[in-house]
């Protein structure tokens, strides 16, 4: 199962498991626009922000990375408990899991694309991403393919506008 919230700030869709074991399909599944959060150093859900194409990282307004720190905070047994947290935030692709990591685990491809942030308690906007949360069982794979075939066809369609630019230079 996994429960989806909608942010205000701009429509975005932010995501998580229920447990460790939805995790790991989370960690397998995800899409190249997901940023995925984690509070440093501390038992946390994993939180993904699925960002619109072609956004980066630093696209990620304060208001939106409030509501993801947010969240990610409040559903840490230890860390909702803290008045301050450190959460930590990537690109799903730098992801990087092994076979002798337990559920849940990961590490980084490249460690240096991880950001760090501060953050604090904040009830009224986990209270409000509360408002739109909805349970849902999608077919993880399914999205994940689809979302790759996708990608195929606007490489297709990029690289014939390409050509067509050439050709039509090659006549002038």
């Amino acid at each position: 199962m996994v429960f989806f919230f909608t942010s205000t700030c701009g429509g975005y869709t932010l995501y998580m498991g229920k447990d460790k074991y939805e995790n790991e399909d989370l960690i397998k599944y995800g899409l190249p626009e997901d940023v995925w959060f984690h509070v440093d150093d501390m038992s946390s859900a994993h939180v993904y922000l699925r960002q619109k194409t072609g956004e980066l990282l630093d696209d990620i307004s304060p208001e939106l990375m409030l509501d993801c720190c947010s969240l990610v905070k409040a559903n840490s047994i230890a860390g909702c408990k803290m008045n301050t947290v450190y959460v930590i935030y990537t690109r799903w692709k730098n992801l990087k899991k092994t076979s002798r990591m337990v559920e849940g685990e990961v590490s980084y491809h490249r460690p240096q694309n991880v950001k760090r942030v501060k953050a604090e308690k904040n009830k009224p906007i986990v209270n409000g991403l509360n408002k739109t949360k909805v349970e849902d069982h999608p077919d993880l794979w399914q999205i994940q393919k689809d979302r790759e075939c996708e990608m195929i066809e606007e490489k297709k369609a990029d690289r014939k506008a390409l050509i067509a630019v050439e050709r039509e230079k090659e006549k002038q």
